[in-house]
């Protein structure tokens, strides 16, 4: 799976559910709420006040590092 940040959250994190910890990390503790579940990448960070481009960045690298 490709992980943009037009990717809806909840195809991500179940997807791979370590990304969980990585939204977390990010300032993201709302995750598995039903809001977010159905929301892209960049309107969760846009409601948190998050860089999108950076935690995606974050994102990628957690799942490269597990090839």
């Amino acid at each position: 799976m490709e992980i943009t940040k037009q990717t809806i959250m909840g195809d991500m994190l179940e997807y791979d559910g370590g990304i969980a910890y990585i939204l977390m990390q990010s300032g993201m503790h709302c995750v598995g709420c039903p809001s977010s579940i159905g929301e892209s990448l960049e309107e969760a960070c846009m409601v948190h006040g998050l860089d999108a481009d950076a935690v995606l960045k974050d994102i990628k690298e957690y799942l490269a590092s597990k090839k």
